[in-house]
């Protein structure tokens, strides 16, 4: 992969590598990290998500974690359960797509507020092609939230998400927005969650076209 040739060959290989939407067809209605950690996706989705604001929630299910007081104009929902989406009360419309075979989002340039991406970042194949395409719909300054914790399905993760140590995830979740060309990079560190569940959010802002990919922090 051109964008993160650094890495090694293999990378984003699968232990299962069977098509996605095969091990996503039956519906799994739960939730993949305890309370706690919910609580602290909810919060951060409150200090950066724009009330009134029309936002894209991405590899999403049957819940959103948004705050339940924050009204937006609307949310949109993508994911690789039809019915999961369905069940989700908080989308206003949603659609099925395998982002490692298709990352291009049928939605329009510069059209969205915000954008999440909840315990999924793991997943994807080729996450600065997906990212760029989030950059893309992501209206100027706009952020894009990335919440991960240390949970995961193994044989659907990518090797180089499994084979890396858990401190150093959120330096490759900013490795991806970086080479997605986001303005400006931030990582929070993680919130212990109820049952041991660390919450970390990796968050990228669009910026104008002169603006210059800023340093990671930490």
């Amino acid at each position: 992969m051109d964008d993160l040739a650094e890495l090694p060959p293999g990378a984003f290989a699968k232990a299962d590598g069977s098509p996605d939407p095969l091990f996503y067809a039956q519906p799994r209605f739960v939730t993949h990290i305890d309370d706690a950690a919910i609580a602290a996706v909810t919060d951060i989705y409150r200090d950066l998500l724009p009330p009134g604001g029309t936002i894209l929630d991405l590899m999403s299910s049957w819940v959103s974690h948004l705050p339940r007081d924050v009204a937006y104009a609307a949310v949109i929902g993508h994911g690789l359960n039809a019915a999961e989406l369905a069940a989700n009360p908080r989308l206003s419309r949603h659609f099925v797509q395998d982002l490692n075979t298709q990352p291009n989002l049928p939605l329009g340039t510069a059209s969205l507020d915000a954008a999440a991406m909840c315990v999924s970042v793991q997943y994807l194949q080729d996450p600065v092609a997906v990212l760029r395409e989030v950059a893309r719909v992501l209206r100027p300054g706009a952020p894009v939230v990335i919440t991960f914790s240390n949970r995961c399905f193994p044989t659907k993760a990518v090797a180089i998400w499994t084979g890396i140590r858990p401190e150093d995830h959120a330096r490759l979740v900013g490795l991806y927005l970086q080479r997605a060309a986001f303005a400006r990079i931030e990582i929070r560190p993680p919130v212990a969650g109820g049952r041991g569940d660390p919450l970390t959010a990796v968050i990228g802002w669009t910026g104008n076209e002169t603006d210059a990919v800023a340093e990671l922090r930490q």
